[in-house]
């Protein structure tokens, strides 16, 4: 107490004062990062350092501090240190942030090529039809009302249609209870406290090493059988082909096994906030049944009353304008990550302040702690 209240830097932001040391104010963070954030700023302004399990954690709020930290130069700021212990058990090696930044930006390049205009084109009967399958499949479905767990089911609808649209029908046919219960495991070791002991043998920790040993063998095979039946996969818009058909700018092909560790990143990393949002956006619509009622009518706009609808196509998409609109709002008030975390490298002068940023210090960037900001939107929670 003594030391923050006698010894304050004046060249580095203001720390939050707190009772004990390495604690620091990890609880309170972690309880409600937003209302910590907010309250924060009440008391500091926009930039503040507090203490998260012994680490020095600079937060630079706003627009200016989201340009700062987010478009930092690689020489400054670094993801691959913060990260790397929380996705590479789960992801595997070689992959996001276990590799290089150049070698990540190529992977992300591969799979960007394969989601052209003509596969989403495919995309969307795909979502449509898994979709439809699942809700008249589901036993919480039958009847004319009842209770599901949104969440749940949010998250079981978003890894059938990824897995089928962006990664193939035999990924998809895997995807019984018992893959699904795999995801799971995998999804488990994103618990907060694997940032530090990733490595520590604990139960949720061994059943996330056991999921990612078998879903990656379970791609592995898939892109073996592949590779045996000798297609060239020319008109097939899964991402999977596209590696398999990809080299890296030294003229190395991608590896099988790093397929099919990007495979396991890429329906990890998008079912998480496509869940998740999905997830908010029934739960707003059950809240205001008004708003349910214009999307139908909106529909109906489109696609005329005759039902049953005919299917969705990838034009109709940019028509509904009411639906786009409702899916930015619920972004807008649950951005699906509410922190973003960088490593400093060099030390960072922080422009129109006197701060410089130690490379002590790692850095938050809150992009949805602005889009709740009464500056840019009036009554910003509603």
């Amino acid at each position: 107490v003594l030391s923050q209240l006698l010894f304050r830097r004046p060249y580095e932001p203001p720390v939050v004062f707190h009772w004990f040391p390495i604690i620091g104010s990890t609880i309170s963070y972690g309880i409600d990062p937003y209302k910590f954030y907010f309250d924060c700023r009440a008391k500091y302004g926009d930039i503040f350092t507090f203490i998260l399990l012994g680490k020095k954690v600079t937060v630079y709020l706003g627009l200016q501090g989201n340009n700062f930290i987010l478009n930092g130069k690689l020489k400054d700021v670094n993801a691959e240190e913060i990260y790397t212990n929380l996705t590479t058990p789960v992801f595997g090696r070689d992959v996001a942030y276990d590799c290089p930044n150049s070698k990540l930006m190529e992977q992300k390049k591969f799979m960007k090529t394969a989601l052209t205009t003509e596969a989403f084109h495919s995309y969307v009967t795909i979502i449509q039809n898994e979709v439809e399958a699942y809700i008249n499949n589901c036993v919480s479905f039958q009847g004319e009302s009842g209770t599901v767990n949104i969440s749940k089911v949010m998250a079981e609808i978003t890894i059938y249609t990824a897995s089928h649209a962006l990664q193939g029908e035999e990924v998809r046919e895997n995807f019984d209870s018992s893959f699904a219960a795999l995801y799971h495991d995998l999804d488990m070791g994103f618990t907060p406290i694997n940032f530090t002991f990733y490595w520590a043998p604990l139960p949720w920790n061994r059943a996330r090493d056991h999921a990612q040993r078998t879903v990656a063998r379970t791609y592995m095979n898939i892109i073996q059988a592949r590779r045996e039946e000798k297609r060239s996969g020319e008109n097939k818009h899964d991402i999977i082909w596209e590696l398999m058909r990809s080299t890296y700018k030294d003229g190395t092909p991608v590896p099988d096994r790093e397929i099919a560790h990007m495979m396991i990143a890429l329906l990890m990393a998008g079912q998480h906030s496509s869940s998740s949002t999905s997830s908010w956006i029934m739960l707003w619509l059950a809240a205001r049944p008004d708003i349910m009622e214009e999307l139908y009518e909106e529909q109906l706009r489109i696609f005329g009353s005759e039902k049953p609808f005919p299917p969705l196509q990838y034009e109709d998409l940019s028509k509904l304008q009411l639906h786009q609109n409702v899916l930015k709002e619920v972004l807008r008030l649950h951005a699906p990550i509410h922190s973003i975390m960088r490593k400093v490298k060099n030390p960072m002068i922080v422009p129109g302040t006197k701060y410089v940023i130690p490379t002590s210090h790692v850095l938050i960037s809150s992009p949805g702690c602005t889009s709740q900001d009464a500056t840019f939107f009036p009554d910003p929670l509603k």
